[in-house]
């Protein structure tokens, strides 16, 4: 925005105030009114922005903070507004390693692997066999995707009608993320009736599918031999119709310093592979820190889920991680979750367990409870013996 650089090294405050209904930011100096054109131009801009909200997120967090503001402050893992987040780069590593002729390579590159899934729960992949050709035209096609009415994207059933937004269990601006998705199963990736319009949607969203499934199970396969498992058990409990893409798309958010992009949270599955455009925006918590992750354009981000976790005895660690909002820029990310048949159970990969045998479809529905009634999830603690 125009004023950004004439505040940025000025101390400020927010200040909310309320214009035709819709909650505007203002930058204002601390100790001094800032110019009335300047003032006038800010106003301007943030309430445009918020009339033409598409999906309508202002309504949703003015309706949260208008039903809290006699509450006492809560925080979910949320950052306050003055954080100051360190910048990371995640272990990073080359895949060609696991197809060298060399078994030295092999084996280091299977040690990279492992080593950071336990230290870290979160790595970066090069080399990982999906073109950045067919990513970009991946990210053409979510722009043009979001581009649309939101009447039309909660209407018209596109793409199975996965289309979310928001976060309706919220109870608190704390628990509320400032974004909308397409959660869509593997199943309906390649079915014609679910994309209407979008004809070119299809044929990159196949490609993409069933590329990163290949990098996710071929990562998790490792894994799973590092537990004295046969990697092909993946392939006997892992089903299209619980494996899903999800697409994000993050809008510009005026209160950045106050609500996420996305929540904090764990993944409920195997394993994650993303990848997330130059804006970046994903935090990873290492001990009890935040940490942001610099986006490499060559590389796919992959984390540990709950469920590889638990097989591994809490060998492997499933981070907390979560998406920052962004008061200049829009994002846009694609995932991709492995997770296992509703009726597999999820064992142990050696006994004694520290949990209890459970379901995937056990698992979820904990998840969702959970959400419902505390509006956050709680995971695998309620399963631990």
């Amino acid at each position: 925005m125009a004023y950004a650089a004439n505040t940025r090294k000025q101390s400020t405050f927010m200040e909310k105030c309320v214009s035709n209904g819709k909650y505007c930011t203002l930058l204002l100096e601390s100790k001094s009114e800032v110019d009335p054109g300047l003032k006038t131009q800010m106003l301007e801009e943030n309430t445009t922005t918020m009339m033409d909200s598409n999906p309508p997120l202002f309504d949703q967090y003015e309706f949260l903070l208008q039903s809290t503001a006699h509450l006492q402050p809560f925080n979910n893992g949320n950052l306050p507004t003055n954080s100051v987040m360190e910048e990371c780069q995640l272990p990073l590593i080359d895949l060609k390693g696991l197809k060298s002729s060399n078994e030295k390579e092999r084996v280091a590159c299977r040690r990279e692997i492992f080593e950071a899934s336990e230290e870290w729960g979160f790595f970066q992949v090069i080399n990982h066999g999906i073109h950045t050709e067919l990513l970009n035209r991946m990210n053409k096609e979510q722009i043009k995707l979001f581009g649309v009415p939101f009447e039309k994207k909660i209407t018209s059933g596109i793409l199975d009608n996965s289309y979310r937004w928001g976060t309706p269990t919220a109870t608190h601006p704390n628990q509320f993320s400032w974004s909308e998705a397409f959660h869509i199963p593997l199943t309906k990736v390649s079915e014609a009736a679910c994309y209407g319009d979008f004809i070119y949607l299809r044929e990159v969203m196949e490609e993409v599918a069933s590329a990163m499934s290949k990098v996710a199970r071929k990562l998790a396969g490792v894994l799973v031999e590092s537990m004295g498992q046969r990697k092909e058990l993946l392939e006997d409990i892992c089903d299209e119709s619980t494996c899903f893409l999800r697409l994000n798309h993050y809008p510009i958010c005026p209160f950045s310093g106050e609500v996420s992009g996305l929540v904090p949270h764990t993944d409920s599955d195997f394993l994650t592979i993303l990848h997330q455009d130059s804006g970046g925006g994903l935090l990873v918590m290492k001990g009890s820190q935040w940490l942001a992750v610099k986006p490499n354009p060559q590389a796919l981000v992959v984390n540990i889920g709950d469920l590889l976790q638990a097989w591994s005895n809490d060998t492997y660690k499933s981070a907390k991680h979560r998406v920052v909002a962004n008061l200049t820029r829009e994002r846009y990310s694609i995932a991709y979750f492995l997770c296992p048949s509703y009726h597999s159970q999820i064992g142990s990969c050696r006994q004694p367990s520290p949990y209890r045998l459970f379901t995937f479809a056990e698992y979820r529905k904990q998840v969702r409870d959970d959400v419902e009634k505390t509006g956050y999830k709680i995971g695998l603690s309620n399963f631990r013996l």
